[in-house]
């Protein structure tokens, strides 16, 4: 089994998902008292928070460069992004290191194109759905089309994001609000609706949405298992 390196702590309260998920993920494969072989580096997100609404991209992506060179040293054989808006960074963590970087978007769009969907919805960040790191990815190469929400609907989701879910509150009224954003995206066509903050998921159950979501934080940590157990 190869070792899962993992930065961590954006925030951490989707992290510790990826902990569960990754040792609950080895034990269904391998049974027995399997669990997984990680490593975690984890950073301060108030520092991350204010770097990304000040729009320093550069200083997160030396930050992510050096938490990713870390755990190669450490030992980790594959690098992963506990999150999906720092992937807005991801080259600055190919070029620091010489092990596989599994990149969250690309993880997704072979989630969706295995489902046979051609157009989805991306709810996240207002980083993550307005600028083109991800939905140009998705694009390109998976060949979907990607669906945003309205700028008043990203507002909401930004605000939520950054003020209730990132510091583990989770409401019914912002559930609300995330269910009728989905419909609005199934109204326009959305086969489907990625999760494209790694707090969604726990805030939005699959089986409560009107069309099927994709929760990116454990479609991430299932195509690293696999790397690992290859």
């Amino acid at each position: 089994m190869k070792t899962i390196g993992m930065i961590g702590g954006m925030s951490w309260e989707s992290s510790k998902m990826y902990y569960q998920f990754v040792n609950e993920i080895i034990r269904e494969k391998l049974g027995g008292s399997h669990s997984a072989k990680t490593l975690l580096s984890s950073v301060d997100f108030e520092e991350i928070e204010r770097y990304s609404f000040s729009g320093d991209w550069d200083k997160i992506g030396n930050i992510m460069a050096l938490h990713a060179k870390k755990l190669e040293t450490a030992g980790s054989d594959i690098v992963l992004l506990c999150t999906n808006t720092i992937h807005l960074v991801s080259q600055a963590i190919t070029q620091a290191i010489d092990v596989p970087f599994l990149h969250i978007a690309d993880a997704t769009g072979e989630a969706i194109r295995e489902k046979g969907m051609k157009k989805v919805a991306l709810l996240g960040t207002k980083f993550t759905m307005e600028k083109d790191f991800y939905t140009k990815k998705l694009r390109e190469d998976y060949g979907l089309e990607v669906l945003i929400p309205n700028k008043t609907d990203r507002e909401l989701l930004q605000s939520m994001i950054y003020n209730e879910l990132v510091k583990g509150v989770f409401t019914y009224t912002s559930k609300a609000v995330c269910l009728d954003i989905i419909n609005k995206m199934k109204a326009q066509g959305a086969e489907g609706a990625i999760l494209g903050c790694t707090e969604l998921p726990i805030l939005v159950p699959d089986h409560e949405a009107s069309i099927p979501t994709f929760d990116t934080a454990k479609i991430h940590v299932q195509k690293a298992v696999e790397f690992a157990l290859a």
